[in-house]
């Protein structure tokens, strides 16, 4: 699809799998920004995008446009030096002396007051990157401030530090306040205080394997790139703080080193998480990672991955034809959005702009594009602590990752059906599928029906994860969680353990305390009929039969208006194990799934499964868990 304004050609040479080069980066900035501003306010505090409005009102949202594109303007100007050909800076300097002039106030101009984030916290969010815009630009926005609106701006900023962000990554956002009124000299022991806290917070969420959990509970996503590592890594660098930039740009190393295979070979993201219509913010983790050298891609790959992601949604119509960039994925998605999305809250995409940082001449820019990670091999990746299993091949370009360890349920938190969410409920993601919305039958799902009822998954209590050469392991156990009467059945359970096998998934679950009369459902990928994909779900062992039928779900997903789920069904009295194989593949000529295994077995709680030709041997224990897989 055409986006509304215009772009260098394509460099081939520099750029052979994207085309784009530094230019189209800052065309493409320059492009949404002035797209933006025909919207703003006559004082340009306040950014009035058109669309359903947040649940945190109008006038919250018309900050969230300014603050947000701040941000990409700021990336901008400072990545080239101050370079400011479009005017941008002089257009944030008027609306910040206008919205912090009275703020508080119910006017045309003036922002909202920073309050505690049950009470009115979504300011608190756009502070920071009102903070951080105003320490990237200081030298050409800041420092020529009039003296009363730069203690204006200050005190504003401050009610950040003085009021309680919600318990996760938020508190990330007076931490960056806190850095930008230090770097300007109006530190004091309240930012200090502000900063303490992020990061004895952020350690103690830190899980390992270069992953975060977003709060106290298992919420691991997107929030890992584009907050808990980009705030403090982008801190350490812009302050030249070398003790905290080894620390942080470490972990975010490390994080890397999985999430850059977390890109499909079209681009895309995975579809996993909440907040998805950031859309390629995604990137922002990589070029941070190549800015500031803690990366374990060469430049020419990180640009890959970073221009490949932009470049995705360009192409397939995420910016509409105003030049705005829509509430949704592709194009506009309702079934994805929480109820904080407002008109400008794509415009958290303006984090991937980080990658102006690097200069013209940096590596980034100048090495030629290398492969991404999907497009060099087929890798199955395991990731113990967060409870994640990537796998990804390399002749459709297409990344899938079974969760057996992130549910976004709070350690305080009930476990209830109402708040059963698609985004992290599922048993497997992927870059070209997205899961189905509530009200339809569910993809990639294990249900449970007794009494009348089905079940959903809420909070997982992960079982372990590894992996070997071409394949690899995560498990996971949960309690059912029905909808209407009680929540749960006593000593009900099932135990889930997913084997990635080349293209293949052996999905394997155990279900125990299942009342009689009881009936189980399999789901597996939910795709179009118009996609060049094909999903196929074939059952092994305790199915009524092993060929699924269809289900539609005609809400679709977030890449076909009306999607198919393949379902499996059988009894689940008691004890009773399930073993079935999942695929998602763009290869039209793929071997069914029936004749992928010559044998199964499946003896007092323990499956052996052997492959076709007898090249490989996978076998699952229960109790205790022990999963194998040997090939010969």
């Amino acid at each position: 699809m055409s986006i509304p304004f215009e772009l260098p050609a394509d460099d081939h040479d520099l750029s052979p799998r994207t085309g784009y080069t530094r230019a189209h980066w800052e065309a493409v900035a320059d492009g949404l920004l002035t797209a933006a501003w025909r919207l703003s306010t006559p004082g340009c505090a306040l950014l009035d995008l058109p669309g359903r409005p947040s649940r945190s009102g109008v006038r919250s949202d018309g900050l969230e446009g300014y603050a947000r594109t701040f941000l990409a303007a700021a990336f901008r100007v400072a990545g080239s030096g101050g370079d400011d050909p479009h005017g941008l800076l002089e257009r944030y300097a008027s609306g910040l002396a206008a919205g912090t002039r009275t703020p508080g106030r119910d006017d045309t101009e003036s922002w909202p007051l920073i309050l505690d984030h049950d009470v009115q916290g979504q300011p608190m969010v756009e502070s920071a990157s009102v903070a951080l815009g105003l320490r990237l630009t200081a030298p050409w926005l800041w420092e020529r401030l009039d003296p009363g609106v730069r203690d204006r701006a200050e005190e504003w900023l401050r009610g950040a530090l003085r009021h309680t962000p919600a318990p996760n990554n938020w508190y990330l956002f007076p931490y960056t306040v806190a850095g930008f009124l230090e770097s300007v000299g109006r530190g004091d022991a309240e930012t200090a205080a502000a900063r303490d806290r992020a990061l004895e917070l952020l350690e103690g969420w830190y899980r390992g394997d270069g992953w975060y959990a977003d709060g106290d509970g298992r919420a691991f996503d997107h929030y890992n790139g584009w907050a808990l590592h980009l705030y403090p890594v982008l801190d350490a660098h812009l302050a030249g703080d070398g003790e905290a930039a080894a620390t942080h740009g470490e972990r975010l190393c490390t994080h890397l080193e999985s999430f850059a295979l977390m890109f499909g070979g079209d681009g895309a993201p995975l579809h996993f998480g909440r907040s998805l219509t950031y859309r390629f913010a995604a990137s922002a983790a990589v070029s941070l990672g190549a800015v500031t050298g803690h990366t374990p891609l060469t430049p020419g790959a990180s640009r890959r991955v970073a221009s490949g992601s932009l470049r995705h949604f360009l192409d397939r119509g995420a910016v509409t034809a105003d030049g705005l960039l829509s509430l949704g994925w592709h194009g506009p998605h309702e079934a994805g959005l929480q109820s904080y999305s407002g008109p400008a809250s794509p415009y958290w995409a303006s984090k991937a702009f980080v990658a102006l940082l690097a200069p013209a001449g940096h590596a980034f820019w100048t090495a030629r594009e290398e492969p991404a990670p999907v497009e060099e091999s087929d890798r199955v990746l395991a990731l113990p602590a967060p409870g994640l299993l990537v796998q990804a091949t390399r002749a459709d370009g297409i990344v899938r990752l079974h969760n057996h360890g992130s549910d976004h349920v709070r350690p305080h938190e009930g476990e209830s059906a109402a708040e059963d969410d698609p985004y992290y409920g599922r048993q497997a993601y992927s870059t070209r599928t997205g899961p189905t919305a509530a009200g339809n039958v569910a993809d990639n799902h294990l249900s449970v029906h007794t009494g009348g009822r089905h079940s959903v998954r809420r909070r997982i209590h992960p079982l372990g994860a590894g992996h070997g050469d071409g394949w690899g392991w995560a498990a996971s156990w949960h309690r059912p969680v029905f909808a209407g009467g009680p929540p749960m059945v006593p000593g009900l359970r099932v135990e889930s353990v997913t084997v990635a096998h080349g293209g293949h998934e052996l999905r394997a679950h155990r279900v125990l305390g299942a009342p009689a009369g009881s009936r189980l459902t399999l789901t597996g990928w939910a795709t179009g009929p118009e996609e060049p994909l094909t999903s196929a779900l074939y059952g092994l062992h305790g199915w009524d039969d092993p060929s699924p039928d269809p289900v539609r779900a005609p809400q679709g997903t977030a890449w076909t208006p009306w999607a198919r789920v393949p379902r499996l069904t059988g009894r689940c009295e008691g004890a009773s194990v399930h073993l079935a194989l999942a695929s998602l593949t763009a290869d039209q000529g793929a071997v069914p799934l029936a004749e992928a295994v010559d044998e199964v077995r499946v003896d007092d709680g323990t499956c052996e499964v052997v492959w076709a030709g007898g090249t490989a041997r996978t076998r699952i224990a229960f109790e205790p868990l022990e999963v194998t897989h040997t090939v010969g």
